[in-house]
């Protein structure tokens, strides 16, 4: 009797508790990372959050800086007998107003260091801060700045290829979320200057007058004199001269680019990017789960694929500017780690810990370096960026949160969730009949497009074969939605889903692309349905999801 109890209680625990933990676990996961696209969600509106307010105190110091002059021309007006007696007479008061707030004891101001006192040839030259010559359509409020400072090099230019690289890395979404700033940094040579900007808008047209593309060419009287620089490290006066000019190149391309985006990406012009690079450093970005980090680095050379939140630039600028004659870029932003994190008593692999806290890198590197010429006269680098990999292993969008989900088996760090973020590809193990990948929305959403692909160029075998891509509507339409166009579905596929409409299927490359009727409306699960049983692991290497318009509000 015992026995047969026990043997009671197995079989009860088998088929009634052990689902019932599956389905939690199951569940669970499905929340965790609902729960990180949320974290994502919240992480964007931080950053946004926090660029208002460096706009918000860039204001208020254009109005410091406006009083203070104004402050100082009427006070030496107000010394003028001629003069002050035409101001009282225009303004009463005004110079009881001036002897209150002019007086020392009363006022008891302070003058608070800035640009000036590192440049000091710069002051009474407000001309000297505005770019000389310029292509822009003032698009502003973007997601993402790109900086690319360029010079004129000795019988060879990078410009167009990194332009046109940068470019079609871009969906048309990422586009209007991006503005590339090409900086000519050439402030002494008109004629090489605006010969580029000619060359960028024949070359890309569409970009410049879409605003996605912007030229600007420093002023001469920005830079100071470069021919009198205390040489340092042993460099000659020539290299000395060359990477001072650097460091205030990026400082005047930050200082104008800090106002017109949420982060801010400083890259060179003779790079080469990944396609989807866009979406795949914001959504890094937004993955960070503290807010403490001071710049992420998507290249291992050098000052490339840095990327900074703008509201961050300010000091970042004030700190180059301070040692602009001193020692190279790269350098000073590493000593600018240095002095926030390390601790002088710690060790050196204390400080290189606590540095990479705040500069996390992502990996594979999203940009790689192609110039051989150094802007320097003379200097020969074949540098390359070995983690940089091979281009086209996955692509990046940005989708609507979702809760993923499916019934294949991941193989190792390739997960559902990180190829719908963009940052890799989804790799599972051979698909059967009826498995399925789901991406579920709550609210529901109302899908305007969708592309799926599966397999990359390492592994274009492993493609979704006989796989249907289907839809369940929110509320099931009547008369079996008139419109929607008919498929013709491989004879291997069979019925869709209870409750799913089949608006899609993968062919034989491995692609799946098409639109969803209107008649449908809103949609709360996509899903991506296996038929037959598939020889090989599969990939998917790009995943979109696009809503109407009108509906992402």
């Amino acid at each position: 009797m015992r026995f047969k109890l026990r043997n009671v209680l197995i079989v009860t625990v088998i088929v009634f508790i052990l689902p019932i933990i599956w389905l939690t676990l199951y569940n669970e996961r499905g929340h965790r990372e609902y729960a990180d696209g949320l974290e994502k969600r919240f992480a964007d509106l931080r950053d946004r959050l926090q660029y208002a307010e460096a706009l918000n105190r860039q204001r208020e110091d254009d109005l410091f800086n406006l009083r203070s002059q104004l402050n100082f021309l009427l006070r030496s007006m107000a010394e003028n007998a001629s003069a002050s007696s035409q101001l009282e007479q225009t303004y009463p008061g005004l110079n009881c107003y001036f002897q209150n707030h002019s007086n020392p004891h009363v006022s008891g101001a302070i003058h608070l260091p800035g640009i000036f006192n590192y440049l000091p040839h710069l002051v009474g030259r407000p001309n000297s801060l505005v770019p000389s010559h310029s292509i822009s359509q003032g698009r502003h409020g973007v997601s993402v700045v790109i900086g690319i400072p360029t010079v004129r090099r000795e019988s060879v230019s990078y410009v167009a290829q990194t332009i046109d690289s940068l470019i079609k890395g871009m969906s048309p979404e990422e586009q209007d979320d991006c503005l590339l700033i090409l900086f000519v940094a050439e402030p002494w040579n008109d004629e090489f200057s605006v010969f580029v900007m000619e060359q960028i808008k024949k070359g890309f047209p569409e970009a410049v007058t879409s605003g996605l593309l912007e030229v600007i060419v420093p002023p001469p009287g920005f830079y100071p004199n470069l021919s009198s620089l205390r040489e340092t490290f042993g460099d000659t006066q020539e290299r000395v001269k060359w990477r001072s000019k650097q460091n205030l190149d990026y400082s005047f391309l930050m200082l104008y680019a800090r106002s017109r985006g949420v982060y801010y990406v400083q890259l060179e012009d003779d790079v080469v990017a990944k396609p989807g690079y866009l979406t795949v450093m914001k959504s890094f970005a937004h993955l960070q789960k503290s807010n403490d980090w001071l710049l992420l680095e998507f290249s291992t050379l050098g000052f490339i694929g840095k990327m900074f939140k703008s509201a961050d630039l300010p000091f970042v600028v004030e700190f180059f500017l301070m040692f602009y004659a001193d020692k190279p870029i790269d350098w000073l932003l590493d000593h600018l780690l240095w002095v926030k994190v390390c601790n002088p008593e710690k060790d050196n692999k204390h400080c290189t810990r606590m540095k990479q806290a705040i500069k996390p890198r992502y990996k594979p590197s999203l940009f790689q370096h192609i110039g051989v010429k150094s802007s320097l006269k003379g200097k020969v680098q074949k540098l390359k960026d070995k983690d940089f990999g091979k281009n086209g292993l996955a692509r990046a969008h940005m989708n609507p949160p979702a809760q993923l989900a499916t019934t294949l088996k991941t193989f190792q760090k390739y997960t559902l969730l990180k190829a719908y973020t963009g940052e890799t590809f989804f790799w599972g193990l051979a698909p059967g009949v009826d498995d399925v990948v789901d991406f579920k929305f709550h609210p529901a959403i109302f899908v305007e497009r969708f592309l799926f692909r599966s397999g990359n160029p390492e592994h274009p075998t492993d493609i979704f074969h006989d796989t249907t891509v289907e839809v369940h509507p929110e509320h099931y339409p009547e008369d079996n939605i008139v419109g929607l166009p008919l498929l013709e579905l491989k004879e291997s596929v069979n019925q869709p889903s209870e409750g799913f409409l089949t608006v899609g299927q993968f062919d034989g490359e491995g692609l799946a692309q098409g639109t969803v009727p209107p008649a449908i409306g809103p949609v709360d699960v996509v899903r991506l349905h296996v038929h037959v049983q598939n020889p090989n692991w599969v990939i998917l290497s790009e995943i979109m999801i696009q809503q109407i318009e009108e509906e992402k509000e």
